[in-house]
C-alpha cells in the first residue's frame, strides 16, 4: 500500500430488530477471510456501535460494491451496507508499535 493508492471504505450498519446468530457471524468472518487472501484489506467492528468498517483494495467501485453485497450478513439482511471510494493522502511511517 501507497499514497495515492485508490481504497474502498465499506461501513455496515445492523439494522434494527434482526438477531445475528453465532452461524451468521461465522459465515461473514469466513468470507471477510477469503476476501482478505485476495488483496489488501483490514477491517473490524465497531466497540461503541452496532457496526463495523473495512477498508480494502479493488478494482473500481462496482466491484468493491459487489464485494460488499456479497457477505452473508448483507445478504441475509442483517447489515446495510454503504462504500466509498477513498484516495489515501497520508500514510505515517512504519516506526509505530
Amino acid at each position: 500500500m501507497k499514497k495515492g493508492d485508490n481504497l474502498f471504505v465499506r461501513i455496515d450498519y445492523k439494522n434494527d430488530g434482526l438477531e445475528t446468530t453465532k452461524t451468521d457471524f461465522e459465515d461473514h468472518v469466513k468470507y471477510l477471510n477469503a476476501i482478505a487472501t485476495e488483496r489488501y484489506f483490514v477491517g473490524g467492528g465497531f466497540d461503541n456501535a452496532s457496526g463495523g468498517m473495512i477498508i480494502f483494495k479493488a478494482e473500481n467501485l462496482e466491484e468493491a460494491k459487489m464485494i460488499a453485497e456479497k457477505d452473508p450478513i448483507i445478504e441475509r439482511g442483517l447489515y446495510r451496507v454503504e462504500v466509498y471510494e477513498w484516495n489515501l493522502l497520508i500514510l505515517s511511517d512504519d516506526n509505530f508499535n
